[in-house]
């Protein structure tokens, strides 16, 4: 069990599921690289975090619902979660019934399988069962540019993936070390290719060969 002091941010899941060096840059360096792609996705997150509740009849929606889990050591807030009203669930302030959680992550880009975008959102929903006592079986991804949700659901596989990244993020927060440099072809395009400079960088690569590039150039 984690204390105030240990927790960690939900977001940097992502990072980490993507690229543990990307994590270490934005999480212990500081450091942050905006292009088109990411200011599309702040622009996104502050649209849905900027809109009111909705309250109907069989359905509530809350926004920038902020979430803890003290079992995984993170905090963060969820974008929104959707109460389907149901024969079970929990009960939630000033409405009648039962309800049933569901959290919903809003990403930019086109509708597409992405673990690192899945583990996110499982750990929202590991956090809010956590906070409300209750089980969560599923949610979903919003994709900005297709318009379209992805659900997704919380198979003991997906929480057992969430919970290792959970570890290895607190991991790498204690070491306060940033992993070296590997190109592949996600690298192109990551809005921190300047700042990581993998093709430069990387474990594998011979400084001279650099150099000797460099000179021949000028």
């Amino acid at each position: 069990m984690y204390s105030e002091d240990d927790l960690l941010s939900i977001s940097a899941l992502q990072h980490l599921m993507f690229c543990e060096r990307r994590c270490a840059l934005v999480h212990i360096e500081n450091v942050w690289e905006e292009n088109i792609f990411t200011a599309e996705g702040h622009n996104l997150h502050d649209k849905v975090h900027d809109s009111a509740g909705e309250s109907r009849n069989d359905l509530q929606i809350a926004r920038s619902l902020r979430l803890v889990s003290y079992t995984l050591g993170l905090s963060g807030v969820a974008d929104v979660v959707e109460f389907h009203k149901s024969k079970a669930g929990i009960k939630l302030d000033g409405v009648r019934g039962y309800w049933r959680a569901f959290p919903v992550e809003y990403k930019r880009g086109k509708l597409k399988h992405d673990l690192s975008f899945e583990v996110q959102l499982c750990a929202q929903a590991i956090c809010l069962e956590e906070m409300v006592d209750c089980s969560i079986e599923a949610g979903a991804i919003y994709y900005g540019k297709s318009r379209r949700r992805h659900d997704i659901q919380f198979t003991p596989t997906l929480r057992t993936t969430t919970e290792a990244a959970a570890r290895k993020l607190h991991q790498l927060f204690d070491s306060q070390t940033t992993p070296k440099a590997k190109f592949e072809k996600k690298c192109k395009t990551c809005s921190f290719f300047e700042a990581c400079m993998p093709k430069v960088t990387g474990v594998a690569k011979n400084i001279n060969h650099y150099l000797a590039k460099a000179l021949e150039e000028t």
